[in-house]
């Protein structure tokens, strides 16, 4: 079983609190369908979860499948930079067959973000966070999107709601055994 190579650390995107039971990662690509797929199971598992969980988002964009997904997690990191990462993050799941780069200068406007600050993530601002992500990602085994990952533990287990929040249960359940 593979392990999370970087352990979560302040440079992620994570929702919930640092000192949840469970920390569950995904390495997700903005433009793959199978995270499009995945993006409203995980979000109910999160509701599902509450405060048990704390939520991390990497970034791993397949850019040979997908062309659009480097300029969909730039525009997440720009928007990341004005506390608005999570709106975006769920803007591009929600919208995901509009991804060009025209679009997300359309959405940039919806969620306030200067186009300025756009063209500068455009150019390449905020690629050596993406690669950091990306490198990461293979260095933990990830080979495709979404990757997920349980305290730290690859999760290759059933993708739907109920499995994901057993997983994740028995995980928090493991996790107060071990305070």
């Amino acid at each position: 079983m593979s392990r999370l190579f970087i352990p979560v650390n302040a440079q992620d995107h994570a929702e919930g609190s640092d000192s949840a039971p469970v920390t569950w990662v995904e390495y997700g690509d903005y433009q793959c369908p199978y995270c499009g797929q995945a993006y409203p199971v995980l979000k109910a598992v999160q509701r599902a979860l509450g405060e048990r969980l704390r939520f991390v988002f990497r970034n791993f964009p397949i850019s040979e499948l997908h062309p659009d997904a480097v300029r969909a997690a730039e525009f997440a990191e720009a928007a990341a930079q004005v506390g608005k990462f999570w709106v975006a993050h769920d803007l591009l799941y929600e919208r995901q067959d509009a991804l060009a780069e025209s679009d997300l200068l359309a959405y940039g406007q919806e969620i306030g973000l200067s186009s300025q600050m756009l063209r500068r993530a455009f150019d390449g601002a905020f690629d050596a966070k993406i690669e950091v992500d990306f490198s990461g990602g293979v260095r933990s085994g990830v080979n495709g999107t979404p990757s997920l990952f349980i305290n730290g533990q690859r999760y290759d287990g059933a993708r739907d709601v109920d499995s994901l929040v057993e997983a994740l249960s028995r995980a928090a359940r493991g996790a107060a055994v071990h305070a």
